[in-house]
């Protein structure tokens, strides 16, 4: 017993900001696991502090008639759920549908209140049918924010450049992307209000390079249907840290019989963290599944075996996990699914520094194991466009995180780990509804229940969140979106003091408006968080008020 106290005590040391020579005197006993929750898969918690840009154009289907949401399997990143949603059509993409000869190119300038300049441009080149090249740049930046002027300023620059080949019995993919951020940590003043601060002394910069290719099999007369996909990425950041990650993934699928499939879903992922100490980090996954489906039900069942390694931590262990997926549609139009899985859910700091970049220099990163996950829910259409999904899931994790401002520097935070058994309870529901494509609205909620092991509170992450959006095409020419998000319950703790504080309610309401002026421009604006509220996702973080940007678009 004592010594498995000095395991639990040294880990939350370590996420307190402690010295490393005193962090890592214990780290051969860690177990790595941890917590992810996903509001939706298709996301990948953009940092949740990017409030400024909320609703933001992507490319729309003329074609799609009903929208597009699911609720899918929690990854448990309850961190920061998504507060960037996808939104319809912008004008845009819109006249490029609606012209007979598609404008594939465009042109953005705009600019707003604090400072704010948006440049942005895409373009994309056919060099016969089966090759397509894309090239986009995106510049977005505020020069002042809600805290002392300039030193809470930002600055995000994203270059992306990519190309399919499309044949009949084959497709590759790739791309190359670099991706800088620029910010200040202007959560400094609950610390010292007399303090003259040194802006540059506030600055991080962060650093990404990307690469990604895939190979997919398009021919039907296969009978083995595969893809394997590969990328490779590098972080550095101002504080010397960085890392190094490529991961290869194959997925495959062999048919046994018309209804009885064999499926293979496996991966191999190599890291190289370097901070005050060199981690290597690797985790290799093998699934193998069995999948029958019928006109009735669908039933997948097989093993996810997990192997993962930390030369620092001195981990080398492999688990399995169930997989069981049932799904039933006893009539036309209504889903009733269920399952139990298992998973290690493989962290990096890249993903870290996605949910929160307000994270101070060498924190801890571990990866997290969902030792069970079991769900149950329904989900359906109804004749008119309606669209519903309701869903209950109950998971136990070990080394369950979260993120507090560390002991050492509140203005940083810290990664908190809670090695002994963490259960959540989620329950969610989302309806939508979609009328051909003038009118789409869909509405999700999610309420959180933690029942901790040995850390007091689930730090920063809220217990209920609502995301309510909106698309209206009111003409050829005018396009308007909306989205609302509310987020409860978050609670914060300043271990300097020792005062645990309930963070207010999020509630932030956006609004942006495209209006096509000719066949090659249109004007846009966007109005974020229209109820002016400086509220704060994580503690001593103040989010700007009202803010807007407007401008012009240029296609060609």
């Amino acid at each position: 017993m004592t010594h498995s106290r000095t395991i639990r005590t040294s880990i939350f040391l370590l996420t307190l900001g402690f010295s490393s020579n005193l962090a890592f005197a214990q780290r051969g006993e860690i177990e790595s696991q941890t917590y992810e929750i996903v509001k939706e898969k298709s996301i990948e918690f953009a940092p949740a502090n990017r409030l400024f840009d909320k609703v933001q154009p992507v490319q729309g289907t003329s074609n799609e008639k009903k929208v597009n949401y699911q609720i899918l399997d929690p990854q448990i990143n309850i961190a920061s759920p998504k507060i960037t949603p996808t939104v319809a059509a912008s004008s845009d993409e819109k006249a490029r549908q609606d012209q007979p000869d598609a404008l594939n190119n465009y042109i953005k300038l705009g600019a707003g209140n604090y400072g704010r300049f948006l440049g942005e441009a895409f373009v994309s080149g056919r060099r016969a049918e089966d090759l397509v090249f894309t090239g986009q740049l995106k510049h977005l930046s505020a020069g002042n924010g809600p805290v002392d002027g300039k030193n809470s300023a930002n600055a995000n620059t994203n270059i992306k450049v990519g190309g399919k080949y499309i044949m009949s019995t084959y497709k590759v993919d790739g791309s190359l992307e670099y991706d800088r951020k620029n910010y200040y940590f202007y959560g400094y003043k609950p610390q010292i209000e007399s303090y003259v601060v040194n802006r540059d002394s506030l600055r991080q910069t962060v650093n990404n390079f990307g690469f990604n290719l895939g190979f997919e099999n398009t021919d039907p007369s296969v009978a083995v249907d595969y893809s394997v996909k590969t990328s490779l990425n590098t972080l550095h950041d101002r504080y010397n840290a960085s890392e190094l990650d490529w991961g290869t993934t194959l997925t495959a699928s062999v048919p046994i019989s018309n209804s009885f499939h064999a499926q293979l879903e496996a991966g191999a992922f190599i890291s190289q963290r370097v901070d005050a100490l060199t981690y290597n980090r690797n985790l290799y996954r093998v699934k193998p599944t069995f999948k029958y489906t019928s006109d009735i039900f669908t039933i997948t069942a097989g093993i996810n075996a997990v192997n993962q390694t930390d030369n620092q931590l001195k981990i080398n262990k492999t688990k399995a996990f169930p997989v069981l997926n049932i799904d039933v549609s006893p009539i036309d139009g209504i889903h009733v699914f269920g399952g139990w899985n298992g998973d290690v859910v493989r962290n990096t700091l890249k993903g870290m520094l996605g949910e929160n970049q307000w994270l101070g220099p060498n924190v801890l990163i571990v990866n997290t194991e969902k030792n069970s996950d079991i769900f149950a829910g329904v989900k359906g259409e109804v004749a008119g466009g309606f669209n519903y999904e309701g869903k209950v899931s109950y998971t136990s994790y070990h080394n369950f995180y979260n993120f507090n401002n560390s002991l050492a520097d509140t203005s940083k935070f810290s990664i908190i780990y809670d090695p002994q058994k963490t259960k959540v309870l989620n329950i969610s529901g989302q309806a939508g509804y979609a009328y051909n494509d003038l009118f789409k609205t869909s509405l999700k909620v999610n309420y959180y229940d933690y029942s901790m092991g040995s850390v007091e509170e689930a730090w920063h992450r809220p217990d209920l969140t609502l995301n309510w959006f909106n698309a209206l095409t009111i003409s050829k020419k005018l396009f308007v979106t909306a989205d609302f998000y509310m987020l409860k319950g978050i609670k914060a703790k300043n271990f300097q003091s020792g005062v645990v504080t309930k963070l207010p309610v999020i509630a932030d309401l956006n609004l942006k408006i495209d209006y096509l002026l000719t066949r090659n421009f249109s004007a846009f604006v966007s109005i974020n968080n229209i109820l002016g509220k400086q509220y704060q996702r994580y503690q001593y973080y103040p989010q700007q008020g009202l803010n807007f940007v407007g401008g012009l678009s240029f296609s060609f």
